[in-house]
């Protein structure tokens, strides 16, 4: 399969220069579990020379604020005040809805930035915080083709990605080594495909697993991201689900933080097919991917029992990732749009 080149695997080289101690205000949910990637992209902006301020989506402001009844436009807004911000960068950001940004809006003359990072989300859940901003990135490419509509901001492609120095080959030991793996939410979706591998020994992590079928297989419902990636390190085959079938107006449009995360730590992953698959990694040579539950099967067998075959993919996919797809990439072609944009 040809490898399709696109536009957010090549960053200018003067990017870091550009924005040399370019002041962004990073506002996304932080914590060290299903949220942990917000930190890491705070420290690819922090690489390329911006200084970072954060504002946390999940916190309430601590008990001060509480006691003195402090909602989220006024935490805002004092976080504006302090750090002086020239970009804005909302990571989703679904509690911040357009009358908010529209009013945060008239208190500088920041850029306001939304990264729509996760590949579950649908155009139609984008499109009413699109207008808001002045620039929007997207998970999918197909969502970029459906935000193209008068009164909506440029909309640009940009998946997630990854932090080598987190997402890294490790040896995983006790209840962290298995054969085949799968860490995430338990959905229908999944419980169905990944029923057909428990006799690779499957081992299960992540939330509502114990709810399923499948409970017998699951060794950890809540992780941190630390052991997230101990669960995966452990595997000798990776499985890559998504949450559900690739069908209908809400299915999942774009590629998840998996792929990457996984091409990172050098473990053979066996992908569910998407779209954009093909924009990022080669098939049979960097990714195993499989387009029904039979496929799925078969794939993660033959890589399970040709441990050299399925080692060689999986360091092509690390080199891959490493050289294309981590978060300084990403952040890099998103502030160089961003600069782009501004004149």
């Amino acid at each position: 399969m040809t490898l399709v080149a696109t536009e957010i695997e090549r960053p200018t080289r003067s990017i870091p220069e550009i924005l040399q101690k370019t002041r962004v205000l990073l506002v996304g949910a932080f914590d060290d579990g299903l949220h942990a990637h917000t930190a890491l992209r705070r420290r690819a902006l922090e690489r390329l020379g911006c200084r970072v301020s954060s504002f946390n989506l999940m916190s309430d402001g601590g008990w001060l604020s509480r006691l003195r009844r402090v909602g989220l436009h006024d935490r805002f807004a004092r976080a504006m005040a302090q750090t002086a911000p020239a970009v804005v960068l909302v990571m989703e950001g679904s509690q911040i809805g357009a009358p908010l940004v529209a009013a945060l809006r008239r208190l500088s003359d920041a850029v306001w930035v939304n990264w729509f990072c996760d590949g579950k989300r649908a155009p139609t859940s984008i499109e009413p915080l699109a207008a808001a901003y002045d620039a929007v990135f997207v998970a999918g490419s197909a969502a970029v083709d459906r935000l193209h509509a008068p009164g909506l901001p440029p909309a640009r492609y940009l998946p997630p990605g990854c932090d080598p120095s987190v997402h890294r080959p490790m040896r995983s030991r006790d209840q962290f080594r298995a054969n085949v793996v799968f860490a995430g939410t338990a959905t229908p979706h999944r419980e169905r495909l990944l029923s057909e591998l428990v006799e690779f020994g499957l081992a299960l992590w992540g939330p509502g697993w114990r709810k399923t079928k499948l409970r017998d297989y699951c060794r950890g419902e809540l992780l941190d991201h630390g052991d997230y990636v101990r669960a995966y390190a452990g595997a000798s085959v990776a499985v890559n689900v998504q949450c559900s079938p690739n069908a209908g107006e809400e299915a999942d449009p774009g590629c998840n933080r998996r792929l990457f995360e996984l091409a990172a730590m050098g473990v053979p992953q066996v992908v569910e097919h998407r779209p954009d698959l093909d924009r990022h990694f080669r098939e049979g040579s960097e990714i195993l991917v499989a387009r029904t539950p039979s496929e799925l099967k078969t794939l993660a067998g033959e890589a399970l029992h040709d441990r050299a075959w399925s080692e060689q993919v999986a360091a092509g996919a690390r080199q891959r990732a490493l050289s294309e797809h981590t978060y300084m990439h990403r952040m890099g072609v998103l502030l160089g749009a961003v600069r782009a944009q501004m004149g």
